[in-house]
């Protein structure tokens, strides 16, 4: 009977953790079923938003989108109010998230864990307008100069509205994504899994590493490669900046403690 009664004590945090955890998805999936519906209302408009990119890298009153399958679109504007809907309540799905996680923690593992909570949506954000409002009308621009003749033939572009979503989605995620690095590598270092001589002395490894996946995750055009390139390089070397600052204070603080316990 003990063993039993152990048993059970032991599974009733378990179950309620269990269901504080599912009653947050629930809110989560309910926050993206609404934006989704939001979303679709004004897909439209949505749509024509991320079309501005290569409108303007085509001449003035030239160039088209086009859907060779009767669904095409359908789907497409279907996509686009879920990748919106997504963006739109990340907010809420974030802070369920970290609500269910913040119990669990002490008061110093919140106040070092909020900044980089705080910090993600801002630095996909930035990593996201940098897509759109530089790197993907420069990439069209660069894709469009291809237009022209071969063989007294013709060379159109007319992609359609399903490849065209597909590459801008491609676009904002990996920038967005990729501006994420610092919010990696400061957890990492505040954790203690690597500390920043290591990244100093890996930084040429470090530079490989960001080039290749630039050149993996964006298109096939040296353009956006570049553009990709520099900003993380920019933020890995700030993000060695950060952990100096971070690896000073805790030593002020670590000899502060020494010298008032040396004193009492």
């Amino acid at each position: 009977m003990a063993v039993i009664k152990d048993i059970d004590e032991s599974q009733a945090p378990l179950l309620d953790h269990l269901i504080e955890l599912r009653g947050r998805l629930v809110r989560c999936v309910l926050a993206l079923a609404l934006a989704f519906g939001v979303c679709l209302y004004f897909a439209d408009p949505i749509l024509g938003f991320l079309i501005q990119p290569l409108k303007n890298a085509f001449p003035v009153g030239e160039g088209q989108l086009i859907f060779t399958k009767l669904y095409e679109v359908f789907f497409v504007e279907l996509k686009v109010a879920l990748f919106a809907g997504f963006c739109l309540s990340f907010p809420i799905i974030a802070n369920q998230l970290w609500a269910f996680i913040a119990p669990g923690l002490y008061a110093k593992e919140k106040r070092a864990f909020l900044p980089f909570l705080l910090a993600t949506p801002i630095l996909f954000g930035m990593g996201a307008a940098l897509a759109y409002y530089v790197v993907m009308p420069t990439a069209f621009r660069w894709f469009l100069g291809f237009e022209g003749t071969a063989g007294g033939m013709e060379i159109q572009a007319l992609p359609t509205a399903n490849e065209y979503l597909g590459l801008v989605m491609q676009f904002i995620l990996a920038f967005g994504m990729s501006f994420l690095l610092p919010v990696l590598l400061l957890l990492l270092h505040r954790a203690g899994l690597v500390t920043r001589d290591q990244l100093v002395s890996a930084r040429r490894y470090v530079i490989v590493l960001i080039v290749a996946l630039a050149a993996i995750i964006t298109p096939p055009d040296p353009g956006s490669q570049l553009l990709l390139a520099v900003p993380l390089l920019l933020l890995f070397e700030g993000s060695l900046v950060l952990m100096r600052l971070t690896d000073r204070r805790r030593r002020t603080n670590s000899d502060g403690a020494d010298e008032a316990q040396s004193a009492s």
